[in-house]
């Protein structure tokens, strides 16, 4: 079996106010709310053993091998583990630094001719810094309080770095999570979309 990552980007000027933005997140998960506790671990419901919550895998340039996790291989721990496509499943934990969609070659019932089938993904934390996942950084598949957003045209938003290392410069700080815009602070000059039980980022200016 073989796990193959899925990448995304990270990220209107001015002030915006009473207009609820949409985060672009093209890892495979859509950004749940950011103030939650993270989804419970749970193995694959189906019982694969392939990347377990709890392994460790190598990292390849496309493809990601299961490693013991003292091996000197191991870059990444599985947090949680779910079945099922990433836009239909639970939301990865909070402090998840990728995601990787975890197939298993099975050609009698390959439904679109790859010779795969797919069997669900992994929520990964690598092993040692850095860690793209947390607030900040500009990476992970989720928008979480902390996080910084850029404006990337047609109502949309996407992570950089608080610090200014990313590629580019931070133009708004998500300072908290509320279930409906009336509830953010009145210095908020825009609503991100977050998804989950508290589904509005509030954001002032960085």
């Amino acid at each position: 079996m073989t796990a193959c990552d899925s990448g995304w980007p990270r990220t209107v000027g001015g002030a915006v106010c009473a207009l609820l933005l949409t985060v672009t997140v093209t890892a495979c998960q859509k950004p749940p709310a950011a103030e939650e506790s993270p989804a419970p671990s749970r193995p694959s419901d189906t019982g694969t053993a392939f990347l377990a919550v709890d392994e460790c895998s190598s990292r390849g340039r496309e493809s990601f091998t299961e490693v013991p996790c003292g091996s000197e291989r191991a870059a990444a721990r599985v947090i949680a583990r779910y079945d099922g496509e990433v836009r239909q499943g639970p939301a990865c934990p909070a402090r998840t630094d990728f995601v990787l969609h975890v197939s298993e070659s099975r050609p009698a019932v390959d439904e679109d001719g790859d010779g795969e089938v797919p069997q669900g993904y992994a929520c990964m934390r690598n092993l040692e810094a850095p860690h793209p996942g947390d607030p900040g950084r500009g990476g992970g598949p989720r928008t979480v309080v902390g996080d910084c957003v850029y404006g990337a045209g047609r109502g949309e938003v996407r992570e950089t770095a608080c610090d200014g290392s990313g590629e580019r410069a931070p133009e708004y700080l998500v300072s908290s999570a509320v279930r409906k815009r009336t509830e953010c602070p009145a210095a908020t000059q825009l609503y991100v979309s977050l998804g989950g039980t508290r589904p509005v980022g509030c954001a002032v200016r960085k």
